[in-house]
């Protein structure tokens, strides 16, 4: 089975050691319960929503079975517009729904310099996706029990270390299983 993790640096592993990022983290965990998948590296540094937007045909080339969409934490980082995240995103699930590849999708929350206004429709571009779309598994925050945790994060404050993708990969696994229980059985042959 092929998972999609479509994301950004936090998908990527930025800053760490081959083998200790979101992906490797994530397919060692799915394997180690007994589910055979292959967890595609779906994220590149820096990316926005409309960036895996762009992308997302490209991304597809593999063929999964199963996405997990976690984008939105650079378009906070930049004060991108609420509402070119939302259209983006909509592209995004609208595209897998289109091709029947059940969906996760892993909220972000905004920077909380930039406001409780901008904060709040931030927040709503994930909650009205997933309301919209009962049918995609939603996480409400991708860093749950990360975030301004200094021993989970790198010396920069943004991108977890080894242990907290550990922690990220505890937090997403259950949601994760049951995303792969989704997926239709191959045919034989």
């Amino acid at each position: 089975m092929r998972l999609l993790a479509l994301g950004d640096s936090l998908t990527a592993g930025y800053g760490l050691p081959r083998g200790e990022g979101f992906v490797p983290q994530l397919q060692a965990a799915l394997v180690a319960r007994g589910r055979p998948v292959r967890v595609l590296d779906g994220g590149v540094s820096g990316d926005t929503m409309a960036g895996g937007a762009a992308r997302l045909d490209w991304a597809m080339a593999d063929r999964p079975q199963a996405a997990i969409v976690a984008l939105g934490g650079n378009d906070g980082l930049r004060g991108l517009p609420p509402a070119r995240m939302a259209e983006a995103l909509e592209s995004i699930l609208s595209r897998l729904e289109a091709r029947r590849i059940p969906t996760l999708l892993a909220g972000m929350h905004a920077p909380p310099n930039l406001g409780a206004d901008y904060g709040r429709a931030f927040h709503a571009v994930f909650t009205e996706a997933a309301t919209k779309r009962p049918q995609v598994i939603f996480v409400p925050f991708f860093l749950e029990g990360v975030a301004g945790d200094r021993a989970l994060n790198q010396a920069d404050g943004i991108h977890p270390n080894a242990r907290g993708v550990a922690a990220m990969i505890r937090h997403m696994l259950p949601a994760t299983e049951q995303l792969l229980d989704r997926v239709p059985p191959s045919p034989a042959g």
